[in-house]
């Protein structure tokens, strides 16, 4: 396309728009994501002499056209919705305005780090909504798809509302707080199961967290009562217990009573073990004493749901609206903005898309990100991103934060929006 761009000497200013279609069952609301990740790609867009190179081997493309390659750098506008804000079907998350061969070119890699992050985000949103004032920690480095998932997710989790990550390294570039235990590989290993137990705890005094089910889980917890009192006299106590295995509810339940009964109530219960939202609201319905979850697989690869029907769509070109008119797939033409309409009680109330052009009551959601391929202000913390989702969650009605069922968002589109595809639909 960019060849034919530039054969046709199509270079005017392009407006593309990045949305969701529909949402997947059991979903009320998606987390937006990943938008620090689009403007990094995008302020470091080129290509490099290996690059051009092997385009020029396989034949397809004019060396002068390769040429024109050669400078390639964005230097468009972005317009978003800040990470950590919660969004609808039809909404805009991101807006691109530049000449349409840096914005057609970037299609592709925009969509992948803003849809993942995002299904993830929303994923791990539900976990915390089911266990509220719980330790969740990002178990899902093994099974994720590859490890830039891995490291991504381990992001999205954490804005979401999760206290941490096992994946040490999105320690490193995120700052994400990291967590770890042991595996059952590290006991079996050993000869005896309290030998294990302690050599973990004087090499970790101060996170002995012991996983207890390799063998049998309640004699363990035994093992750890008397292994607690030789460590208290070293000057280690036991942080806690992991369980990752058979029934959680009550596995939790007789280890709690185990260590209560012998003095060891400050000793927590950690749970792990292909988890997600609806087994650990379960667990919790249950009464299981389960202080903290480690959650993986289900999370890292929305398991229920693993991809969203998004789209990144021309709106504009050359200062003219553009409408797709595909069955089941249309868009709606031109550049355009989303406002939130809350209540008296400050909660969500609803959305209205519109055309940028066309203001309505609310607060825009689209905020400038990029201008002439700059950033407009730095981008904000982990932290800022994960206070602004526990604050937009908690303003969304009860309705839409509940695990189960689907309710249809109260999302509007504006009178001119409609006007103006109707328009367009009879020209063309």
């Amino acid at each position: 396309m960019l060849q034919a761009y530039w054969a046709e000497r199509m270079s005017a200013i392009a407006v593309f728009e990045l949305f969701v279609r529909k949402l997947p069952s059991q979903r009320n609301f998606l987390v937006a994501a990943g938008l620090a990740q689009v403007a990094e790609y995008l302020l470091d867009l080129r290509f490099t002499a290996d690059e051009l190179a092997y385009l020029g081997v396989t034949g397809r493309f004019a060396p002068a056209f390769l040429a024109s390659l050669r400078d390639l750098r964005f230097t468009g506008d972005v317009d978003a919705m800040p990470e950590g804000t919660t969004c609808f079907p039809d909404e805009p998350m991101i807006r691109i305005t530049a000449p349409i061969r840096e914005a057609q070119l970037v299609e592709s890699r925009v969509m992948n780090l803003m849809h993942y992050q995002t299904i993830v985000a929303s994923k791990a949103v539900r976990c915390a909504l089911a266990a509220p004032g719980r330790l969740l920690v990002d178990f899902g480095l093994r099974r994720a798809h590859g490890g830039e998932a891995a490291l991504l997710s381990a992001r999205a989790s954490y804005l979401a509302g999760f206290s941490g990550t096992a994946t040490v390294d999105a320690g490193r570039q995120f700052g994400v707080p990291i967590y770890g235990t042991m595996a059952h590989s590290y006991i079996q290993a050993h000869a005896d199961e309290s030998a294990a137990f302690a050599a973990f705890a004087r090499t970790q005094p101060e996170n002995a967290i012991l996983l207890i089910d390799t063998y049998d889980t309640e004699r363990a917890a035994h093992k750890v009562v008397q292994l607690a009192r030789t460590l208290a006299a070293e000057g280690i106590a036991i942080k806690g217990v992991r369980i990752d295995s058979g029934d959680l509810a009550e596995h939790a339940r007789r280890v709690r009573a185990i260590l209560d009964t012998n003095g060891l109530a400050a000793v927590s219960i950690f749970a792990s073990g292909n988890l997600d939202e609806f087994q650990v609201r379960d667990l919790l319905t249950r009464g299981a004493p389960i202080d903290g979850f480690g959650i993986g697989t289900r999370m890292n690869t929305s398991a229920d749901a693993p991809y969203l029907d998004c789209a990144y769509k021309l709106q504009e070109y050359d200062g003219e609206p553009r409408r797709k008119r595909s069955e089941g797939k249309a868009t709606w033409p031109g550049r355009k903005q989303v406002y939130r309409q809350y209540d008296a009680a400050g909660r969500w109330q609803r959305d209205v898309v519109t055309l940028a052009s066309h203001p309505v009551p609310g607060t825009p959601l689209l905020v400038p990100v990029v201008r002439e391929g700059r950033l407009v202000a730095p981008l904000p913390e982990l932290s800022v991103i994960r206070q602004r989702v526990c604050e937009e969650v908690a303003r969304l009605p009860e309705s839409l934060r509940a695990l189960d069922g689907q309710v249809p968002p109260q999302v509007e589109l504006a009178p001119a929006l409609r006007e103006l595809a109707a328009e367009i639909d009879a020209r063309t």
